[in-house]
């Protein structure tokens, strides 16, 4: 072999370690620092009003009341989240119409101590029905509702498990 051809083949194994490298530094900062979750209308918004879509890309979502009933729920409905499967076994959260977030970031309102789950996993709010919603965030190993993996916000039966990685939540009354 000649010299050139030997030169020429160390630096493309060369580029290709760089470029491994970065590729995995770039997953590791992900992992990390979560990804950027903006609103679908958030562009067309930010060249008529920057602020304001700024603030409704980093605001949670509305919320809502719940039907007039005399501050009743509909019957049927859920009343808690209960932690059935991981290392969180027990923990239960009333549900009061806010936005449950899930994760391992220290402000999530169910911090995951799991290897499999990312910082912004996945977040449980309620629609204008009173129905509760499940959404994954863009998280790595994905979020499972009765062992579909979600790509879209998807409606949680009564009793149905959601799975994050090693942990396994509920909706029960």
């Amino acid at each position: 072999m000649s010299e050139l051809t030997l030169t020429v083949m160390r630096l493309g194994f060369l580029a290709v370690l760089w470029l491994f490298v970065i590729v995995a530094v770039q997953v590791i900062r992900s992992d990390l620092f979560g990804t950027r979750v903006t609103q679908r209308g958030s562009r067309r918004e930010a060249g008529r009003q920057p602020q304001q879509a700024q603030r409704q890309a980093a605001a949670p979502p509305p919320q809502r009341q719940q039907p007039s009933g005399g501050g009743r729920q509909r019957r049927g409905a859920p009343t808690k989240l209960v932690v059935s499967e991981g290392t969180l076994t027990g923990t239960t959260v009333a549900l009061q119409g806010q936005t449950i977030t899930l994760g391992r970031a220290h402000d999530s309102t169910i911090v995951l101590d799991d290897d499999y789950a990312s910082s912004r996993h996945a977040r449980i709010y309620p629609d204008r029905d009173g129905q509760w919603i499940v959404e994954d965030l863009g998280s790595t190993n994905g979020t499972y509702l009765d062992r579909t993996r979600l790509t879209t916000p998807t409606p949680i039966p009564l009793g149905a498990p959601i799975r994050i990685g090693k942990t396994v939540i509920e909706l029960r009354k």
